[in-house]
């Protein structure tokens, strides 16, 4: 394994080795606005959400790594104090794209990326009306990490409202995760769209699992069972009884093949258990790949 240091490499290529290793990340796309009413419109990746009560975002317009200068996003948070935070999904990410070129002060990137401006209820930067999602916040705090080309500006925002569009949202009144096809940034020129890659991991926090070192050595010490399928079968709180193990053998027919072929190989059967418990574990049938492994 490679050790850097942030010194190590030219801070340009260092950069992008952040951006690339640090991905996917959530897009924060600013409206704002600057005290003679021009507004500014800008995408950055440096960005989450960090608290729920009350809503808190943080984003950074960092300090440009080329030159050192400031974005006018935070020039504009800076004077107003006002910010809208509107998510980006498939459909309008060449437009979002697009409104990241450095355009002069005082241009306009709605109409550069012909994006449509809606007004805000409660702050003056207006909304992108074709987010699924539209933040409208007010500025608490501004924190510099730096002076240096690369420093972080961390502009802490407090949420006042949010505007929900219809078509993404679910019979019982939250957000569809599918439907609102959000995309995050990558290193490069490279994006991730969520809805293409989305899989479930049931939380363990509901339930107490085992826990790895739980595990009977000849299963932790698997030369065939990922360290995934290890957390899988470790997030249980119990194994399978017997009887269910047999039923569950006798009804299937893999298994029972791999009995009666293999079953005075230990090395090859251990092997064909493993491997059949894996395609169960990558199918998200922990309880069955218990089964197999007891059987």
């Amino acid at each position: 394994m490679r050790t850097i240091g942030p010194k190590d490499k030219p801070l340009a290529e260092f950069h992008n080795m952040l951006l690339t290793a640090v991905s996917p990340r959530p897009i924060c796309f600013a409206s704002t606005m600057d005290k003679n009413g021009n507004p500014n419109l800008s995408p950055f990746s440096f960005f989450n959400v960090f608290g729920s009560n009350p809503v808190t975002f943080i984003f950074s317009p960092a300090r440009r790594v080329r030159d050192n200068t400031i974005k006018h996003t935070l020039e504009n948070v800076l004077e107003t104090g006002e910010v809208v935070i509107n998510v980006v999904n498939y459909a309008m990410v060449q437009q979002m794209s697009l409104a990241s070129c450095e355009y002069p002060k005082g241009v306009n990137e709605f109409e550069k990326s012909g994006f449509t401006a809606l007004e805000s209820q409660l702050v003056k930067p207006f909304r992108v009306k074709e987010s699924p999602v539209q933040f409208e916040c007010k500025v608490r705090d501004v924190i510099y990490t730096g002076e240096e080309g690369g420093a972080g500006n961390l502009i802490v925002c407090e949420m006042l409202l949010m505007h929900i569009a219809d078509d993404v949202m679910t019979a019982t009144g939250g957000i569809d995760q599918e439907k609102i096809d959000v995309v995050a940034r990558a290193g490069y020129d490279y994006y991730v769209r969520a809805s293409k890659a989305l899989f479930e991991v049931p939380k363990p926090n509901r339930n107490l699992g085992m826990g790895v070192d739980e595990l009977p050595e000849t299963i932790r010490l698997s030369k065939v069972l990922t360290g995934n399928d290890l957390g899988i079968l470790a997030n249980e709180q119990h194994v399978p009884d017997a009887d269910s193990i047999e039923v569950f053998k006798r009804m299937h027919k893999e298994l029972q093949h791999i009995h009666n072929t293999y079953a005075r190989e230990d090395v090859q059967f251990t092997k064909a258990i493993h491997q059949l418990a894996h395609q169960l574990c990558e199918a998200n049938k922990p309880v069955d790949a218990w089964k197999v492994l007891l059987s």
